[in-house]
């Protein structure tokens, strides 16, 4: 299914809307919720209107799981990091436990710069089928850090790997893959900008790009601008 807004703030707007209704429904069936966030401009838009919406107060945040799919592996605090970016966008001002923050290791924690060993302990944590992932698109068709032609794309026996030769800055990160993505009740691709017609474009026709890969277990969503858009 493709939902298409005529701006960004638009999209953002009712992206926000319809994932706190999401999350709310999910804890009205199983009792909690779980979503996986990403990173990049619509996201934090999306996340900004989220918490400054008066119905954000439908959600019991005490009861919602938060992921990631993907990271740069980075210190904790990092500006480039998809954490740091969320954190200060959305969960700062969210009632939500410590410990349902579940952010993607950083060099200076317990495996230091091993990145393999960073990814291992995420696999570990992970607990899902996630109710939500949220993700971005890349100009290349890229999704978390599954960029084409790498072979992290065609992982199927790890839930997260790390990456080491990202074509976009940082090169070292850390991401889920494939399998774990497509295990969601829910997969939402937003993506916002003329920059990312052509990878909207391709995906949509299950052109070669990562993004075209990813489906979620019950529903797929492409929310999309009009700039977006505009090679559909």
């Amino acid at each position: 299914m493709r939902v298409i807004y005529e701006s960004a703030e638009l999209l953002a707007a009712t992206a926000a809307a319809r994932l706190a209704v999401t999350l709310a429904d999910a804890q009205a069936v199983r009792g909690t919720a779980s979503v996986v966030l990403t990173g990049g401009g619509i996201a934090a838009k999306l996340y900004s209107a989220l918490r400054d919406a008066p119905y954000r107060d439908a959600v019991d945040w005490s009861r919602v799981d938060f992921w990631w799919g993907d990271e740069r592996f980075l210190p904790t605090g990092d500006p480039e990091r998809n954490e740091t970016q969320a954190r200060a966008a959305l969960l700062d001002a969210l009632p939500v436990p410590p410990e349902n923050i579940h952010a993607m290791p950083a060099t200076d924690g317990p495996d230091g710069g091993d990145p393999d060993a960073a990814a291992a302990r995420y696999a570990a944590a992970l607990a899902g089928p996630f109710d939500v992932v949220l993700l971005g698109v890349g100009e290349d068709g890229h999704v978390a850090s599954l960029f084409p032609g790498h072979p992290e794309v065609d992982i199927t026996d790890l839930t997260v790997s790390a990456v080491r030769d990202s074509p976009k800055p940082p090169p070292t990160r850390i991401t889920l893959t494939l399998p774990v993505l497509t295990s969601a009740r829910e997969v939402w691709l937003v993506a916002a900008g003329a920059g990312k017609a052509e990878a909207v474009a391709s995906a949509l026709s299950d052109g070669p790009v990562p993004a075209a890969r990813v489906r979620g277990a019950e529903r797929t969503l492409w929310l999309l601008d009009a700039a977006a858009a505009s090679r559909l």
